[in-house]
């Protein structure tokens, strides 16, 4: 593996790691309108974005050093981003949860990388990786172990496949734009554009009638999930995912659910059970040998390059 995979092999990691270990401080803002709260933090988190690509605006850039507002296309992908990957994934969680166990819908999303690994290939018109496809399906399995079973209604299943495919299309749109825009851009238009798109669905939701300003735990906690979370977490993804590609970034989600295990074990003052440690330790076979498989070209982000070659 060339120092280059290693390094974004690395940001994949701390981006998954940061998302897993921060879901048991989401539990802080429990009592908070959910959706409303996903607005502020994705909100907060935009500015900073915004002010980072004004600031630094070669900082993770794709095809120069100013690429730009986003052409009308790139533009309706990153709505799309933000209305199934973050504002979807979100109202399709706040409906499963009431109808599903938590292990459940976690089991469900943590299928994640299996659908990545076949529909990445796929969204480049190219055959998936026999390897990569097995060493996701490993993930998947362990994934399962850590998560455990859980009980759900036909609404509860509905509403766990849509944040299972919020989940895919979150990573499937960023790889379609990172090459030109760069990590910071994708990041930021997709936190702005997903706010109104979560305030909408807040309507029918009913938050508005229980609106409040957040306490101080709450509004800390939200500051922390939109400066780690989001800033941070969403840059070290969509830098490394931009090297990687999909394919070979896809058993690096099942990381996610194996953080949120780790550190509730921690918080809790002792070890996970038996069948999640066993979960975690077929997890860790399956990104090795999703790591050990021979890399496929990635898009180059060279507009010129991608003009040539004939891709998007």
């Amino acid at each position: 593996m060339t120092n280059s995979n290693l390094a974004a092999v690395l940001l994949c990691v701390s981006g998954m790691v940061i998302v897993g270990s921060s879901v048991s401080i989401s539990q802080l803002i429990l009592d908070y309108p959910h959706l409303t709260g996903q607005a502020a933090r994705y909100a907060l988190a935009a500015v900073v974005l915004f002010a980072l690509a004004r600031r630094f605006p070669g900082l993770l850039t794709g095809g120069g050093p100013r690429p730009g507002r986003p052409t009308r296309r790139e533009l309706v992908i990153l709505t799309a981003l933000a209305a199934t990957g973050m504002a979807g994934f979100n109202a399709c969680i706040l409906i499963a949860l009431p109808h599903a166990e938590p292990a459940m819908v976690g089991t469900v999303i943590g299928a994640a990388p299996l659908g990545l690994a076949l529909l990445g290939p796929l969204s480049l018109r190219q055959r998936p990786a026999g390897r990569l496809v097995a060493a996701a399906a490993i993930v998947v399995a362990g994934t399962a172990l850590v998560q455990g079973s859980g009980r759900a209604d036909t609404i509860g299943v509905l509403a766990s496949l849509g944040a299972f495919g919020g989940e895919i299309a979150f990573t499937l749109l960023a790889a379609a734009v990172l090459p030109r825009l760069g990590p910071v851009r994708v990041a930021a238009y997709s936190c702005a554009l997903s706010v109104p798109l979560l305030l909408l669905a807040a309507l029918p939701a009913g938050e508005y009638a229980r609106l409040r300003l957040p306490t101080p735990t709450e509004a800390t906690t939200l500051g922390y999930l939109a400066a780690f979370m989001t800033v941070v977490a969403f840059l070290a993804w969509f830098t490394g995912l931009r090297h990687l590609g999909v394919e070979r970034a896809a058993p690096l989600v099942g990381l996610m659910p194996i953080a949120t295990l780790l550190t509730a074990a921690i918080q809790a003052g002792r070890p996970p059970e038996i069948g999640a440690s066993a979960g975690v330790l077929v997890v860790a076979l399956g990104i090795a040998v999703g790591l050990s498989a021979h890399a496929r070209p990635v898009p180059s982000p060279d507009p010129a390059h991608r003009m040539a070659s004939g891709s998007v």
